[in-house]
């Protein structure tokens, strides 16, 4: 077993104010339903685990669960850190922020910083091929899940425009 990581940094400009967003991504069930991948979330005081569809690459299948702690600032950040339960071994984990930016009354940035981490049955030496497919995926799940976003809040989701940020 290796691991494999890859980080996806991106903003979105969202014609709404935090109120309207915060609880939103502070829901597990709609955070869930909004991102692509995402099965459920089952919460159990700070931690939350996350359980993911299916991804299929190099010939294997994956189905990642994992547990985040979750911190919250309201209104402004939710941060999260990989916190197995004790004892237990998970292959996947992730860490990061979502940051909410007042931008106006009515506009608010949100920006999301997203590191990875994967065991997978690959040799190391492919750590370059998998962690771009692993960096692809996270773009595309990003895009959909602001585009699900957009939706939810009756914006045109066609309308949505996220910029790409690096480290």
């Amino acid at each position: 077993m290796a691991t494999f990581t890859a980080r996806n940094i991106s903003a979105s400009d969202v014609p709404v104010d935090a109120a309207t967003i915060w609880p939103l991504i502070t829901n597990p069930k709609m955070l869930a339903e909004l991102t692509p991948l995402v099965k459920a979330i089952t919460v159990d005081g700070d931690d939350w685990r996350w359980q993911l569809a299916g991804i299929d690459g190099f010939g294997i299948s994956v189905t990642p669960t994992f547990t985040e702690r979750m911190t919250f600032e309201p209104m402004k950040k939710i941060s999260f850190t990989h916190a197995p339960p004790h004892g237990e071994k998970e292959r996947a984990g992730a860490e990061g922020t979502y940051v909410l930016t007042r931008l106006g009354p009515e506009s608010t940035r949100l920006k999301v910083d997203l590191t990875l981490s994967v065991e997978l049955p690959l040799p190391r030496f492919s750590a370059g091929a998998v962690e771009r497919v692993i960096a692809a995926t996270m773009e595309r799940t990003g895009r959909k899940f602001a585009s699900n976003l957009y939706e939810h809040l009756g914006l045109d989701p066609n309308t949505v425009h996220i910029e790409q940020l690096h480290a």
